[in-house]
């Protein structure tokens, strides 16, 4: 992927943001380390711009040369928070050890002789720092103070270079957006080189160079895996097999998707049953590791058989498998603080982890530099259905990540018709999309209860709905009561065993979205 602007991570927990930020206003961005960030530069490849990322570290115990960043006088550089601290200690000026720290909002404000390109003289900013810069280097001058009157953004007096101490690319900061614009287009001079028909291109490109290969997809129906396999399907039509496990571990939305989209959809989908499997194997185990470990292994050992037995049926040999690796995956199996390399956890939760060494296949990753947002996007233009593409986020484990304690047919029953029926209601009201993800899980806990007129000891469900963008935090959705009243009414009314409907209002951090 030939990208316009750098990012360089040293290990802020918002680097993700800036790359979205720099997409979304229309510039093609990557994520590199440091050590990338050299090898280039040896190389004599340099980007349109540079970002610095923020990070936890201390510039005061940083051993690495920064130097040669600054020697391209013409090469736009934006350092924000950590990066502004590179900045200010190699290009000469003063750093200060912080004795307290500047967190969360903070009011900031423009200096009377800088342009402010149009925004607010003042406005909040998220700030997340310790040390700071006290001095501005040589030819620098100061464009941003804190309402604590910590020197809060720098710019050159003329290149294009500007240090930032707060985040522009947190939602918290007011104008961050705008902000990112000024600099690059107006201060860096950039053309915009990002959007939809350059992510439609550039993923097609990836299929495109191996048009003539037989295609293996674990095909779960999620937006990841669909968007992908469409994508092969218009490139490669004949040669793309789709094998959709059902491992007794979903929901009925989930199987009545499948069909619908063997109906009214070009993609050739294999269902392949396995319900028994599962269940036998996962018979006894209730530890939640153990339990994701089993559903991953039996996953692949049914998956290889089934796949074999279709090879030796119709007389194929797959080469690749299709996977809906998507860019935050590749971003965390890359660490900013030494060597690059495969995180050994990373798409495990796809279960489809060992198969390309177990069978030989070459990886077909035609969604691995986008971002969810964008594959959506993607999905769309490609001219898949709305509901399709939009659907809530589903673990590959399923249900099995949703049922505390040991998963038995009765208590994946009891969560997959308490899904359907939040599912529906949410549908029935209209509110779908104004949670990001929502889902039940079952608690193995007896309440009283009174059902007929009689004493009822039975167990509990719980609601899970979520606001998030990305999935890396979430805050707990507030939903109408009068919906939530009408969804514990149908379950404890309809599904059996069920006495007690809670709802679960923790955000993440501290709580995961699944319990398990």
């Amino acid at each position: 992927m030939n990208t316009s602007v750098w990012i360089v991570d040293f290990g802020s927990q918002y680097t993700q943001l800036i790359t979205r930020r720099s997409r979304e206003i229309g510039f093609s961005s990557e994520i590199i380390t440091y050590n990338t960030l050299q090898k280039r530069w040896s190389e004599g490849i340099r980007p349109k711009a540079l970002v610095l990322s923020g990070g936890p570290q201390s510039i005061f115990k940083d051993p690495r040369d920064y130097s040669f960043i600054f020697n391209e006088e013409k090469l736009p550089i934006l350092g924000i928070c950590y990066g502004m601290q590179i900045m200010g200690h190699v290009l000469g000026g003063k750093v200060e050890k912080g004795t307290s720290g500047e967190y969360g909002l903070s009011k900031i404000q423009f200096e009377d002789s800088v342009e402010n390109f149009g925004l607010s003289s003042s406005f909040n900013s998220w700030m997340s720092h310790f040390d700071h810069v006290s001095k501005v280097p040589s030819d620098f001058k100061i464009m941003l103070k804190s309402q604590n009157g910590f020197i809060a953004g720098i710019c050159h007096d003329s290149r294009p270079v500007w240090g930032l101490q707060f985040h522009p690319e947190v939602e918290h900061t007011e104008h961050g957006r705008e902000i990112l614009i000024a600099f690059f287009k107006k201060v860096a001079g950039l053309k915009s080189d990002w959007g939809d028909s350059e992510m439609l291109e550039e993923a097609l490109g990836v299929v495109k160079k191996e048009k003539d290969a037989q295609i293996l997809c674990a095909f779960s129906g999620g937006v990841d895996s669909l968007v992908a396999a469409t994508l092969c399907e218009q490139i490669n039509t004949e040669n793309l097999h789709c094998f959709f496990v059902d491992h007794g571990l979903l929901r009925p939305q989930d199987i009545s998707h499948i069909h619908v989209l063997q109906e009214k959809t070009k993609l050739n989908i294999q269902i392949v049953d396995a319900k028994k499997q599962f269940f036998s194997k996962l018979k006894g185990v209730d530890e939640p590791e153990a339990k994701r470990k089993v559903i991953g292994h039996e996953f692949i050992s049914v998956f290889e058989q089934k796949v074999h037995e279709y090879e030796n049926d119709h007389g194929i040999k797959f080469t690749h498998l299709l996977q809906g690796t998507l860019y935050p995956d590749v971003i965390e199996s890359v660490s900013p603080h030494g060597e690059e390399g495969i995180s050994s956890t990373i798409k495990s939760h796809h279960n489809v982890g060992g198969l390309p060494e177990r069978m030989k296949l070459k990886l077909l990753e035609p969604l691995r530099y986008l971002f969810k947002d964008e594959v959506r996007k993607l999905g769309e233009a490609l001219g898949l259905e709305y509901n399709w593409v939009h659907r809530h986020p589903f673990p590959g484990p399923g249900i099995g990540v949703r049922v505390l304690g040991e998963l038995t047919p009765e208590r994946v029953e009891r969560v997959g018709k308490s899904d359907q029926i939040l599912f529906e209601e949410l549908k029935r009201a209209n509110l779908y999309q104004a949670t990001w993800q929502a889902l039940t899980v079952y608690l193995p806990v007896k309440t009283v209860g009174v059902k007929g007129d009689e004493r009822a000891y039975e167990e509990v469900i719980c609601l899970r709905m979520v606001n998030s963008s990305d999935g890396m935090t979430a805050t707990f959705s507030n939903m109408p009561y009068e919906f939530l009243s009408t969804v514990s009414r149908r379950i404890t009314n309809e599904v059996a065993g069920i006495t007690r409907v809670v709802y679960d209002i923790t955000d993440k951090p501290p709580g995961t979205i699944e319990w398990e």
